[in-house]
């Protein structure tokens, strides 16, 4: 089945509102109307830190985030402890790093990147 582009820029409405090709959703990732939709939902009703807190919209936040985790999981094939959700791409990129890259990488090897690559890739 062939991808309808037509139909899915649609979904986005800064898409839908220009003719642009967005390469750069490692820095900001355009978002589709059912996306805006859910999270003007979330600041409108629940709106708190996840797990900070005891009272109503801490907990609704917090059910709703780890039903966001449970989504995610499931789509990916995976257990719900091992989605880890970060704040983007930088932070993404230092995790692993600082955990699978210290345990497997060693000295010697040598890891190739282009320069289309995210610039935390490239800077310490």
């Amino acid at each position: 089945m062939p991808l309808d582009t037509p139909n899915i820029r649609q979904q986005f409405p800064i898409l839908a509102k220009n003719n642009t090709i967005y390469l750069d959703s490692a820095a900001t990732s355009q978002k589709p109307e059912s996306v805006i939709k859910a999270m003007n939902a979330y600041y409108e009703t629940i709106n708190a830190n996840v797990h900070r807190g005891m009272h109503e919209l801490a907990e609704k936040a917090t059910i709703a985030f780890e039903d966001a985790r449970k989504t995610v999981a499931n789509f990916i094939g995976s257990a719900a402890h091992e989605v880890i959700f970060t704040k983007g791409t930088t932070e993404s990129i230092n995790l692993v790093a600082k955990s699978w890259g210290k345990a497997n990488l060693k000295k010697e090897d040598v890891v190739v990147l282009t320069i289309l690559e995210h610039h935390s890739n490239i800077v310490p």
